[in-house]
């Protein structure tokens, strides 16, 4: 069966090109995936009075006479969890995708990689097999790989930041480390932290910044390790991600 995305973007150029990630990413999936795309708000809007069944919207913020954002807002009048992930080319919006608590805001160009791993965190992109068993307080838990943002050391617990909660586990940082190794997104940033580079959205020399904007502390010794795990985790055919600041600075 497949499921329903939504692009809308006032260039042409532009919904061919995210038309062609999302099929080249549900490809990779073994995903059905069907998309509709409009050229205006105002056209999504028409068509979203008959057809709410979206999995996910997929918006360009500079639109005519009515912006992504107020269409997202819109939507959100009647719909409060459908992922919105807003692409454009103005850093100057991002502060407002969180009050429509938006999935994820991509830069164009858009990143392949990067918009591929967005997509995995759509409920129909994640695999069972990357859900991680945790011991809490409360009993076992699972949480999807791609849920967690980083973690942070507690003693001889740690906690699990995702991007709405914080839950402590009963297990030390180390041990942690050690089971979320294998999957190669999770890396040691700090002697406290451990951080997925999934969530990463810039590399400082003291602090990676995430895609919330919110910082995690990055060890001048694991500087090195970090930026070439980041560089393997976005970049294609050892392409590196976009730099600034003679290398002192990687943005994604």
């Amino acid at each position: 069966m497949s499921f329903k995305i939504a692009i809308c973007d006032d260039e042409k150029s532009e919904r061919l090109l995210l038309c062609k990630y999302v099929e080249e990413w549900a490809a990779g999936k073994g995903q059905k995936v069907r998309l509709d795309c409009f050229g205006s708000a105002e056209s999504f809007l028409f068509s979203w009075e008959d057809e709410k069944d979206y999995k996910a919207l997929i918006l360009d913020i500079e639109m005519g006479s009515m912006n992504g954002m107020e269409l997202a807002r819109k939507v959100r009048e009647t719909d409060g969890d459908i992922p919105i992930l807003f692409v454009t080319g103005y850093e100057k919006y991002m502060q407002f995708g969180y009050d429509v608590t938006a999935l994820h805001y991509l830069m164009k160009p858009v990143n392949k990689e990067k918009f591929f791993s967005v997509l995995d965190r759509l409920p129909e992109g994640q695999k069972e097999a990357e859900k991680i068993l945790f011991q809490m307080d409360e009993g076992n838990s699972s949480l999807p790989l791609g849920d967690i943002w980083y973690v942070e050391a507690e003693g001889h617990r740690c906690t699990l930041h995702t991007q709405d909660t914080v839950l402590s586990v009963k297990e030390s940082i180390s041990s942690v480390e050690k089971r979320l190794a294998e999957y190669g997104q999770v890396v040691k940033c700090h002697r406290s932290y451990l951080v997925n580079l999934q969530h990463v959205s810039l590399v400082l020399k003291e602090e990676l910044v995430m895609d919330d904007q919110g910082k995690v502390p990055l060890s001048r010794n694991l500087r090195k390790s970090v930026n070439e795990a980041f560089i393997r985790c976005y970049a294609k055919g050892g392409e590196r991600p976009g730099m600034t600041g003679g290398g002192d600075e990687m943005k994604c």
